[in-house]
């Protein structure tokens, strides 16, 4: 797999999200005895990116966050932890943790206060009109509940194209490349349960 380099992300002052990305990141390497080359072998992500991340000097993406996860065998969410601070607390749409697509077409918004040992995960997701987002297939055994709370939504599943309206939802493996597609002129808003198939630490 050829490593994906990503440009870092000018933001106007620190970005809480990167520092945190970046110590976990550096933790669960460092943790599984991983070099930043093997790494970046088995995850598809280049080495001076993932040096860039740990060290906080780029901004990652929803699809390098999925797919270094996915190589370390972790929930999404585990890379995303603030250890700093306590397990339950009010999550205040202006402090949630919120990654973008490249492009910003698409962003995923975590509705739950994270952990370690989470089995299930809940999220907030928007994604722009007549755009598309592709999704890496996630860990074996991985599952997502999604229903549409505004707009259309189209989900290809393993070449398999389903037309969802508002209000309706779906279910599916996600350890297969998938996709979702807005064909409609309004922002679809979306709910997604992610259920993995055990707790990872």
């Amino acid at each position: 797999m050829r490593p994906v380099d990503e440009p870092p992300v000018d933001e106007d002052g620190p970005d809480p999200l990167t520092a945190v990305v970046g110590e976990n990141l550096r933790r669960q390497r460092i943790r599984r005895g991983l070099s930043l080359e093997r790494l970046a072998k088995v995850s598809g992500v280049s080495r001076s990116m993932l040096g860039q991340i740990e060290t906080g000097q780029s901004v990652p993406t929803i699809k390098t966050v999925w797919r270094i996860a996915t190589a370390l065998n972790l929930p999404f969410a585990s890379l995303l932890v603030d250890a700093q601070r306590p397990l339950t607390r009010l999550l205040t749409a202006p402090d949630s943790k919120t990654l973008r697509s490249q492009d910003g077409s698409f962003s995923s918004r975590a509705l739950f206060p994270y952990d370690e040992e989470r089995k299930v995960e809940f999220y907030e997701l928007r994604l722009k009109p007549r755009t598309s987002e592709h999704a890496d297939a996630h860990a074996p055994g991985t599952r997502e509940n999604l229903v549409v709370s505004q707009g259309a939504l189209e989900v290809t599943v393993a070449g398999e194209l389903h037309r969802l309206s508002e209000g309706d939802a779906i279910i599916f493996e996600a350890s297969v490349p998938h996709v979702y597609h807005n064909p409609g002129g309004t922002e679809a808003l979306m709910y997604l349960v992610m259920t993995y198939a055990q707790a990872v630490g």
